[in-house]
């Protein structure tokens, strides 16, 4: 009998960086490697990804990297992974590794020892005793897969997300069939997404979407502005159908959808003829260039924020390509996502000062991407699993996925909810419980280097952007144990200088009574010395102000005998005594 372990190193009790690895026996296999957008608390961090350090102990068991599809969730910490194991078997569609190829390319990362493996729903992949294959899903992406690993105890089944949309052209029929070979077979346990556990409404909106877009287009005779998110792939294909339809030429401003979208025309999942496609140029001073074609429908996309970023811009005049008029109708095709909700809002304000003509979709009225509870019933029912490990989503959608799996019957010792790195273990097709854990915190990567930048720095981010920041600056001579220059205070994000001028006197003050304790020893001790001025500093602030900035003593060791002697040896062109002045 084989012994199982299911870890979730990111993805759970928690909207992004989907990681999870299944061991069997002595092998390790990964299912997806996403990032996680940073909240507006994660001051300055660009992305999160997760904390490696188990895969990195246990790389030489790793099996391969089995991606579900093409969103940055799932497949945007692959670069970082590779820096652990350059060497990594990665399997997926080709759609979906046309997309990682373009990923790393941007990161820079060198994947020429990877391994690339296109797989299809008909794909069987065998280690050992262990088979792995493949099962077609419905998503706003093509070519997403589910992953099924067949142990000798049954089969581990990893819908990533999906739904049963019955508009979306994939291959039900081989699906379904699949699934029922899954449920035949014998499933231990099944690994459903739960983002949409907490949603009722009934999947059939995309008709809805299509009569509203197409309303729209008929009741308008100036140019169309969509805002969507880069990885609306078919919801792209959609508006470009309606716009070829009534005659509209297509512009999509935003590079890394520009690539998605001629990486899917050329595999032939979009149709969009390239005579449709408009021609912008950059708008000059002289306005002899504008871009505001009457049938011109752009297409402004991007990921999280920057849509919106994109559109400030656009109403505010200053992007190279689109300026927004009185004229134009701008449709909001992109929910606030978390983080993002404050500027979602500032956005539309901005925009509503260039024009009235705004449309917001909500959620509502958009086409659901995820399972929604009667579509998740409908897994779990075909599947038939002994265990469901609710992931892809915070506790709350967990939470509401047991409901879902009470519903149907099943009971509180069937339904897992881990936490990241949990080691929830099964031996000889039973649940044995959580059995250890592992490293499984965030990594936050600012810039390209992959490295933490850690709870120290983003604790100094917090207090700079909360409380500020005094520098106190003085020259100070070793052998003399004096003040030669100083202290001059500066403040960033405190207080004006000028506006409180006793409190630096005060901080200056200190400084010097601070100053004569460390400064009537045989040696000063510089550390001890910027350590004294910061308690002392920080003490008096806080308990005059209620704010504790960060406080930066900068001590320069200045001896004027030694550059006074410098200054004997050399000709710099100036003299001696307007360095000592």
């Amino acid at each position: 009998m084989s012994k199982i372990n299911f870890i979730a190193l990111g993805g759970v009790q928690e909207d992004g960086k989907n990681l999870y690895v299944v061991e069997v026996n002595d092998m390790i296999f990964i299912l997806d490697c996403g990032t996680k957008y940073p909240t507006q608390d994660s001051y300055g961090v660009d992305v999160i990804v997760n904390d490696l350090t188990y895969l990195q102990e246990n790389k030489d068991r790793i099996q391969g990297l089995f991606l579900s599809h093409a969103h940055m969730d799932h497949i945007g910490g692959v670069s970082h992974l590779l820096k652990e194991k350059p060497d990594l078997r990665i399997y997926g569609s080709k759609y979906t590794l046309a997309v990682l190829k373009d990923v790393l390319d941007d990161s820079e990362s060198d994947y020429s020892s990877v391994k690339l493996e296109v797989v299809t729903p008909k794909t069987a992949l065998k280690f050992g005793e262990i088979v792995v294959r493949f099962f077609e899903v419905s998503h706003n992406l093509p070519e997403s897969l589910g992953v099924a690993i067949k142990a000798e105890d049954g089969y581990i089944i990893y819908t990533s997300n999906y739904n049963f949309d019955q508009n979306s052209k994939i291959d039900y029929a081989h699906m379904f069939r699949s699934l029922a070979v899954f449920a035949k077979e014998g499933v231990l346990a099944l690994l459903t997404e739960s983002l949409g556990a907490n949603n009722e409404q009934s999947r059939g909106t995309i008709l809805e979407f299509k009569t509203r877009i197409k309303n729209i287009f008929s009741q308008s005779s100036d140019r169309l502005i969509f805002s969507l998110y880069s990885s609306d792939i078919l919801r792209i294909q959609q508006i470009c159908d309606i716009a070829i339809h009534y005659k509209r030429k297509i512009a999509v401003i935003g590079r890394k959808t520009q690539k998605m979208v001629m990486e899917a025309i050329n595999m032939g999942y979009l149709n969009i003829p390239e005579e449709n496609f408009a021609n912008l140029r950059f708008i000059d001073e002289k306005g002899t260039v504008t871009n505001e074609d009457k049938d011109l429908v752009v297409l402004v996309t991007g990921a999280r924020h920057e849509p919106f970023f994109m559109l400030q811009r656009m109403a505010r005049g200053v992007d190279r390509l689109i300026h927004l008029t009185k004229k134009d109708t701008v449709l909001v095709l992109t929910p606030p996502t978390i983080g993002t909700e404050k500027m979602a809002a500032k956005t539309l304000d901005i925009i509503y000062h260039t024009t009235s003509k705004v449309i917001e979709f909500s959620s509502s009225l958009l086409p659901q991407i995820n399972a929604n509870r009667e579509e998740i019933k409908e897994m779990i029912n075909i599947l038939e699993p002994k265990y469901i490990i609710p992931v892809i989503g915070e506790y709350r959608h967990q939470y509401a996925l047991r409901i879902v799996a009470e519903c149907i019957g099943y009971t509180d010792e069937q339904i897992l909810i881990p936490d990241n790195g949990d080691i929830l273990s099964f031996d000889g097709g039973k649940y044995i419980g959580i059995t250890g854990d592992v490293p499984a915190s965030e990594v936050l990567i600012d810039g390209k280097a992959f490295k933490d930048v850690g709870d120290v720095v983003m604790r100094d981010r917090e207090l700079l952007a909360q409380d500020g920041v005094i520098l106190i600056t003085a020259n100070i001579n070793p052998r003399t144990k004096t003040i030669l220059l100083g202290p001059e205070v500066v403040t960033k994000g405190f207080t004006s200088t000028k506006d409180n001028e006793s409190l630096i006197s005060k901080i200056k003050e200190i400084f010097y009574l601070t100053s004569e304790k460390f400064l009537c020893g045989r040696f000063i001790n510089w550390s001890e010395y910027k350590i004294g001025l910061k308690n002392e500093i920080s003490h008096y602030i806080y308990k005059e102000a209620k704010r504790s900035p960060i406080i930066i003593p900068v001590l320069i060791s200045t001896d004027l005998d030694s550059v006074n002697k410098a200054l004997d040896t050399q000709d710099l062109g100036y003299e001696k005594n307007e360095i000592t002045a």
